[in-house]
């Protein structure tokens, strides 16, 4: 298994500040923060737009990438659908490079993780061996478990 051993953790900003992200980030010692937003803009959270990330996250001494155009959700057809194409695959095999390197976060606006893609990212993960954990805030973390479809198959 690729990831076996190998933590990565998922976070949603909502409508935290800046420095309040900035500060969990540190605190688990993130290297690479990943944006895995289809589109990485907010008006009403403008400190989280990609180009704001993009420069206040190296002043932190953390590595920005957005992989939004092949992770990101608001799929037609669903994020499962996605989930099965070149592109997702492409964008995928990335993210586990970065993070078999690399102290990672994936991120998102939504805070509460099965609310949002993040939950099928973090399935894909766990079952290549990573511990997935998902942070609400600097002392609130949970492991990921795998979930279950009606049918009782791992979603």
């Amino acid at each position: 298994m690729l990831g076996v051993g190998l933590e990565i953790y998922t976070y949603g900003h909502s409508t935290r500040s800046l420095e309040e992200f900035l500060e969990t980030l540190k605190a688990l010692r993130v290297e690479v923060a990943v944006d895995v937003r289809r589109f990485p803009g907010s008006r009403k959270n403008p400190q989280f737009s990609r180009e704001n990330l993009a420069s206040r996250l190296p002043e932190a001494g953390i590595e920005y990438v957005w992989l939004g155009e092949s992770l990101g959700g608001y799929r037609e057809g669903g994020y499962l659908k996605h989930m099965r194409t070149k592109l997702f695959r492409e964008g995928f095999q990335r993210l586990v490079e970065i993070a078999r390197e690399k102290r990672t976060v994936i991120f998102c606006s939504e805070a509460l993780w099965f609310r949002c893609h993040r939950r099928f990212l973090a399935d894909k993960l766990t079952r290549l061996g990573f511990k997935v954990y998902h942070v609400y805030d600097a002392r609130r973390i949970s492991l990921h478990k795998l979930r279950r479809r009606t049918s009782g198959k791992a979603a």
